[in-house]
């Protein structure tokens, strides 16, 4: 693995060949590796180790970026040079900052650590033995599964020539499991910086009650029921909202939150912070310029309180006309690396606990006639104001009555507004790490959400 001290010799010598302003680096990489399987045998191993280094320089308001994933002095001098030609021919950013200097935003939190050594140590024998586990579960239950174990150990760090430099290492580990039967199937996914809070027998066991229990599945007619979303459908929904909690979303007239910052638009249950430092978290403790994320309460009791910002578009802010109205503004360590055209967004989601959580099996029970969601698939913004979403269930759908599951249903297609579905949540679990398909991972709870609107049956 790459270490902190080569990445500063590899910064020394891009520093060395630039005759910009200001330069910086941002140095990542790792080893990744991934066991694929598929028909209840392995079918694919990868691995790879590879680095890069996407080098920015600025010349008076003028900036650009130049990568590459070659150390080799010719290679340095190579993209400092490119990166330097680009920002010549570029128009001139009057927003754009000097970078940060070192100490300029110091961090205010102890960092958790992510790097675990027996996720590091993960070899291709051991992802076998947990996908032979896998498989035990498959067998015994007369079904197909497929899916992925992966694992990594990786590093990124950021240095400028004002004296910034910090560095980050983590490790990550994944399993996704689908079970097939003949009409119907299941799903579960999860993952963690440590290979150990893992269980893939667990997983599997419950993907194949969801295929078993989902056999034979009804049709039951479109419409809004009461619905009970586990937190991988949580999560795929919410996170269609969050890149509207950028402070440049604001700006460019483009978030669902212009003229709702400070205003009630969710139910009073609804508590969603940033928390990269959370211990179910995972990711940099650094923004894309060096500046140290901090913890954000971005909606309290459903109001909206806060939006996150890099230190551009904090000082856009202070000099609009918006400035009085979306709450404190300040650089909140969430910008990506420049340039770029979405500013800011927070990527590290956490749900707050409820005072009286309830586990999926009492939502269940204390639903009349609902739907049991298991994940969601395929979905697609229709209103990007009312934040109104489609998108179909899969993988374990339920038909719910007199407070049990009853059996499988046919799937639905779903248009459903994000404000609408947070003003309608009876009951919350207690948020677990999630992890779902078409979102980033977060801190996510079960939900059981009143009139969820389903518009047509599928045919599977």
């Amino acid at each position: 693995m790459l270490t902190r001290d080569q990445a500063a010799e590899i910064f020394e010598q891009i520093k060395k060949y630039s005759t910009a302003d200001e330069v910086e680096a941002m140095i990542y990489g790792g080893k990744f590796a991934l066991t694929r399987f598929a028909n209840n045998t392995i079918h694919q191993n990868v691995a790879e180790e590879n680095y890069s280094v996407p080098v920015r320089t600025a010349f008076g308001g003028r900036t650009a970026r130049a990568t590459t994933n070659k150390f080799d002095s010719d290679s340095l001098k190579r993209v400092v040079q490119a990166s330097e030609i680009l920002a010549k021919v570029q128009h001139p950013d009057p927003d754009l900052l000097a970078m940060p200097g070192a100490g300029e935003s110091p961090a205010t939190r102890a960092r958790p650590s992510r790097h675990f050594a027996q996720t590091a140590r993960l070899t291709p024998e051991l992802r076998a033995d947990a996908v032979e586990k896998i498989v035990r579960v498959a067998t015994r239950h007369k079904l197909i599964t497929a899916g992925i174990f992966s694992s990594s150990e990786s590093v990124e760090g950021i240095f400028n020539s004002r004296g910034l430099n910090d560095w980050h290492a983590q490790t990550s580990s994944e399993i996704s499991i689908t079970m097939l039967a003949s009409d119907s199937s299941g799903w579960q996914k999860a993952n963690s910086p440590d290979a150990n809070q893992l269980d893939p027998a667990a997983l599997a066991e419950i993907s194949a009650r969801k295929a078993i229990e989902s056999a034979r599945p009804r049709e039951i007619p479109a419409g809004k029921y009461t619905v009970i979303l586990e937190p991988a459908a949580v999560l795929d929904m919410s996170g269609f909202m969050f890149w509207d909690f950028g402070g440049l979303s604001i700006l460019d007239q483009r978030s669902f939150l212009n003229q709702r910052v400070g205003t009630q638009i969710f139910g009073s249950n609804i508590n969603i912070w940033d928390d990269a430092a959370h211990p179910l978290q995972s990711g940099t403790p650094f923004d894309g310029e060096g500046v140290p994320r901090q913890r954000v309460h971005l909606v309290e009791n459903g109001i909206v309180k806060r939006l996150v910002y890099a230190r551009a578009t904090a000082e856009k802010m202070k000099k609009s006309e918006y400035k009085d109205k979306v709450g404190p503004v300040a650089a909140t360590g969430h910008g990506f690396s420049l340039p770029n055209e979405m500013g800011e967004a927070p990527m590290n989601i956490v749900f707050d606990t409820p005072v009286d959580p309830n586990t999926v099996e009492q939502m269940i029970a204390s639903t009349e006639r609902g739907v049991l969601v298991t994940r969601l698939w395929y979905i697609r913004e229709v209103d990007p104001y009312e934040k109104i979403l489609t998108g179909m269930t899969r993988d374990g759908t339920f038909y719910v009555e007199d407070g049990k599951v009853q059996h499988g249903i046919l799937n639905f297609r779903f248009n459903e507004s994000l404000i609408h579905m947070f003003s309608n949540v009876e009951a919350m679990g207690t948020p677990v790490r999630a992890s779902g398909e078409e979102s980033f991972d977060m801190v996510a709870p079960p939900m059981k959400v009143r009139d969820f609107n389903f518009t047509e049956v599928t045919k599977f």
